[in-house]
C-alpha cells in the first residue's frame, strides 16, 4: 500500500508564513508557486502593490527583508482568526502583528487581513490589507528616532 502524502493546505501554509515572519527564516518564497501573486493594495509609498512570480518575490524580498530585519524585530502574531471559505483553497485571516523598532525600542502593533489561496501545497495568492496610517507612523518614528 503506497504511503499517502499530505499536501499542505491554506491553513498549514499560513502557519508556515507566521513562523517565517517571526523567526526571520528567509521569507516565504519557498512556499510560493512559481506563478504566485502577492498583492498589498494599501502598500506604503515605495513598496510595490503587486509582485507576480516566485522569482520576482525573491528579487524584491531578499534586499527588502535584510533592510527590514535591521530596522524592525517582529515579535508576535496574535489575535489570529482564520475564516475558512466555501472554496477549500481559500482562507481569510485576521491577525495583529507586533514588533519593535530596533533603533528606538518603540513597540508598535498593527492589524492585518489576508486572503490566501493555496494549490498543490503552494501559495498561489497572498493579498494583504494593512493599515497604512499605522505603517506610516512606525516609519516616521524610525526616521525621527
Amino acid at each position: 500500500m503506497p504511503e499517502s502524502i499530505l499536501v499542505p493546505g491554506p491553513v498549514d501554509l499560513f502557519d508556515r508564513m507566521r513562523r517565517h515572519w517571526t523567526e526571520n527564516t528567509g521569507g516565504i518564497a519557498d512556499e510560493l508557486a512559481d506563478d504566485a501573486v502577492i498583492e498589498i493594495p494599501f502598500a506604503t509609498e515605495g513598496t510595490p502593490r503587486r509582485l507576480q512570480g516566485q522569482e520576482a518575490v525573491r528579487r524584491f524580498t531578499g534586499p527588502q527583508q535584510a533592510a527590514f530585519a535591521r530596522q524592525y524585530r517582529l515579535e508576535e502574531i496574535r489575535d489570529v482568526v482564520i475564516h475558512e471559505t466555501a472554496d477549500p483553497e481559500v482562507i481569510v485571516v485576521e491577525y495583529e502583528l507586533t514588533g519593535t523598532v530596533v533603533a528606538t525600542g518603540h513597540r508598535a502593533s498593527s492589524s492585518f487581513i489576508g486572503v490566501l489561496r493555496a494549490r498543490d501545497g503552494k501559495i498561489v495568492l497572498w493579498r494583504e490589507y494593512q493599515n497604512p496610517l499605522v505603517m506610516a507612523e512606525v516609519a516616521e518614528r524610525l526616521r525621527n528616532g
